[in-house]
């Protein structure tokens, strides 16, 4: 048996619901967007039920450490396409045996969790550090970006709390939707414009002091740096060149 659901949290956890109501026996967790019919194994469509979502995940955090229940959420965000059907049945693994079982490493999926929560949050603590902000004509401080997994919902507490007296917006240029903080509350976005212009804005939408203010960096980041004591190598090991197109010093 193979359930199909849309990919949601919500989705994902109405399949647990559906699952235990069912007992349908072993079944395999596919999303729409992955899943191709066959004409040897029989299919369930998911149709998400908030009611249904929020008794499991209810349940969930009761079996669950504050720890695990981000390690759940953060391998979800992973979207690695093998990890939707390895949290269905490490959630099913979860609520048939004690507590406890989370700590079980020889579990695989266990195991898929954790490495994949991981490297989630590897991903979170990078964008903290890498994003720059461009400030726009409008007063917006503005940043594409473009990150592995959908650390969006990870990073927003943190650009709050730090640039709590600036209006700006971090858009993921990969799942096409944004952040937008108004000085008051940091609200989901998303942006009709064509993808160049998201990735950098033209000349004409950044404030006039923009441009100078590149400058300075860039002139200060070359101050600083002494060539002498140069290790190309440790410098991307900590600065990865995939993160080197948010970094302005790296826009020589």
């Amino acid at each position: 048996m193979i359930y199909v659901f849309d990919g949601s949290l919500e989705g994902l956890l109405t399949t647990v619901f559906e699952w235990y109501e069912r007992k349908p026996g072993e079944v395999i967790l596919r999303t729409e967007k992955f899943y191709q019919p066959d004409a040897f194994t029989e299919s369930f469509p998911i149709q998400n039920d908030r009611t249904k979502a929020d008794r499991v995940w209810a349940a969930l955090q009761k079996k669950l450490s504050k720890e695990w229940v981000r390690k759940f959420y953060c391998a979800y965000l992973s979207e690695i396409p093998e990890i939707f059907n390895s949290l269905f049945l490490f959630t099913i693994y979860i609520f048939q045996n004690p507590a406890g079982a989370e700590k079980n490493y020889g579990n695989d999926h266990v195991l898929a969790l954790s490495k994949a929560a991981k490297s989630v949050e590897r991903e979170k603590h990078r964008m903290e550090a890498f994003i720059r902000f461009q400030h726009t004509a409008d007063g917006i401080f503005y940043c594409g970006i473009d990150p592995d997994f959908n650390v969006l919902p990870l990073i927003l507490n943190h650009f709050k709390n730090r640039y709590a007296d600036q209006k700006w917006i971090i858009y993921d240029l990969k799942r096409h939707y944004g952040l937008f903080y108004d000085l008051t509350v940091v609200e989901e976005i998303t942006i009709e414009i064509n993808l160049q212009a998201l990735k950098q804005p033209a000349a004409h939408q950044l404030n006039e002091k923009e441009e100078l203010y590149a400058h300075l960096w860039k002139d200060y980041f070359k101050s600083t740096n002494i060539v002498s004591r140069k290790n190309t190598k440790l410098h991307i090991k900590h600065v990865p060149k995939r993160y080197w197109k948010y970094l302005t010093e790296k826009q020589l």
